[in-house]
């Protein structure tokens, strides 16, 4: 069986500071930290965390006074961090910084007297967070539907932001549709989308066109996986989006030469790894990547950890197969 790797794949610079955050904090200042809401969507990550000292809770409540926070990789809202400034909380902020720029870009054009109007999904995480850091009321949409559905007049000055886990690809027809539903619409420029989502999509797409079926390592709650599963179903190839090597089921592999695998930006590498493994259980295995975009970008920890220099157990990155997809189809 060849078993091609998408490239890239995995944690994402805001992840991997996220998770580098926690492991310093515990270094730092010893067990328990506190984080809200989970650091990224990714049981395994969050379980080995859980392992050295971290304790992941939802509601700042549950946190005691006095104790070392830090806020998750997805952001959260103005009334989250003044409830944690009130109660005298010693706040680490692992919001990455791509999701504090849109927060940024959301209440500048909310100052300038636009409408702001966000494109995303309700419900996550990174979307609470963004709609309670506007100082005013920020419009949620999902679809070109809910766009036309709008209660806006069409002179109304408009503006959007997006989910930074939806790519170009994703939010071109909705963004699409507010050009055609306004006359004065602005928005980012296609620089200021999350180059990790992009990135991952584009090497999904590249890898369906090799393949026979597709699986994505990451978290059923994870966006980014998800959306990744959707793409991959719909260059009609079988996907299917796995935790790790123990979900695959035989039937999945029925007749399979070619196997394609990439993983979400909050999935480690270990899992790709443990999936492979898994694959091997089914005959001898060989890997390749598949050439893609190179990603060199690095997110600062805060400066009081800078002084750390303990290395991640977490996010090293051991790397598999270099070979080329050409020479594994032996074309």
């Amino acid at each position: 069986m060849k078993v091609i790797l998408a490239k890239p794949r995995g944690f994402c610079a805001g992840v991997v500071r996220a998770i580098e955050i926690v492991e310093r904090a515990l270094e730092k200042y010893g067990p328990p930290v506190y984080v809200r809401h989970e650091i990224v969507h990714n049981k395994w990550v969050v379980e080995s965390l859980k392992a050295r000292g971290a304790r992941f809770v939802e509601d700042l409540s549950e946190v005691p006074p006095d104790a070392i926070t830090i806020f998750s990789a997805h952001g959260v809202s103005k009334a989250v961090e003044t409830e944690a400034k009130e109660r005298g909380l010693r706040v680490m902020n692992a919001t990455c910084p791509l999701v504090s720029k849109v927060h940024a870009q959301g209440r500048h054009y909310f100052r300038s007297g636009r409408t702001v109007i966000m494109v995303g999904h309700a419900g996550h995480p990174e979307v609470e967070g963004t709609l309670g850091q506007v100082p005013g009321p920020v419009l949620l949409v999902q679809s070109e539907q809910e766009v036309a559905e709008l209660t806006l007049s069409r002179d109304t000055p408009v503006a959007y932001v997006t989910q930074t886990t939806l790519s170009i690809d994703d939010t071109r027809g909705i963004i699409d549709a507010l050009y055609r539903r306004f006359d004065d619409v602005i928005g980012p420029g296609v620089q200021d989308i999350c180059y990790a989502t992009q990135n991952r999509q584009t090497a999904l797409l590249q890898l369906a066109r090799l393949v026979d079926v597709i699986f994505v390592v990451g978290a059923k709650n994870s966006s980014n996986s998800n959306r990744l599963r959707e793409l991959g179903a719909g260059a009609d190839v079988p996907t299917y989006l796995i935790a790790d090597g123990s979900e695959l089921r035989p039937e999945w592999l029925a007749g399979v030469e070619v196997v394609g695998l990439t993983a979400g930006a909050s999935a480690p590498e270990v899992m790709v790894r443990n999936v492979i493994a898994a694959l091997r259980r089914f005959g001898p295995v060989e890997v390749f990547t598949l050439p893609g975009q190179d990603e060199n970008i690095e997110f600062r920890v805060p400066v009081d950890l800078l002084d750390m220099t303990g290395a991640s157990t977490i996010t090293k990155d051991n790397g598999l197969g270099n070979s080329s997809p050409a020479e594994a189809l032996g074309r």
